[in-house]
């Protein structure tokens, strides 16, 4: 789990207790649900950051992982686009080596990409919709209200999170 605070403030003020308290805070609800306390065992303070190298390859140097691309973690798709990666990356190698065939090399950035761009856009919509933004306007703000409360009323709007968040058919 994670919550937002101020990026640039020291991991060093925020104690388990401290941590603890704002969970609770953030997540536990009127009905009785309670976040369950257990051990801390990483603290991070982590801004959050998209990045996507648009070549994935250069000659016979291959990108994959957060060596090509970087998504907050939001949508939480940072481990699933590095496996999906690699999976393309080996079945083009194992053309390569077993047929001769180059095309799934040479589309391997093409390939990847696609799927990319979908998580990273849906990163960023989750980023923009679940957090205080600072630079956000009035207006701004009444609209990511809105957004959420369309996800969290709208069958239609809530499977489309759904299909996004755990994501498309692996290529």
């Amino acid at each position: 789990m994670y919550f937002q605070c101020d990026p640039k403030e020291s991991v060093n003020n925020w104690s388990d207790d401290r941590i603890w308290a704002e969970l609770h805070a953030r997540v536990d609800s009127a009905d009785g649900q309670k976040v369950v306390d257990g051990k801390i065992f990483q603290k991070n303070i982590v801004g959050m950051r998209s990045f996507v190298s648009t070549t994935m390859q250069h000659g016979r140097l291959f990108l994959a992982g957060d060596a090509a691309h970087i998504v907050p973690p939001t949508g939480a798709k940072g481990l699933n686009l590095a496996v999906a990666d690699v999976r393309v990356l080996t079945a083009a190698l194992r053309a390569f080596y077993e047929e001769n065939r180059t095309d799934l090399l040479d589309g391997y950035s093409a390939t990847a990409l696609k799927r990319i761009w979908r998580a990273e856009h849906f990163s960023y919509w989750m980023t923009r919709m679940m957090h205080r933004l600072d630079d956000a306007s009035p207006f701004e703000q009444q609209l990511q209200v809105a957004e959420l409360e369309h996800v969290t009323t709208s069958r239609a709007a809530a499977t489309a999170m759904a299909e996004n968040y755990v994501g498309v058919a692996p290529v």
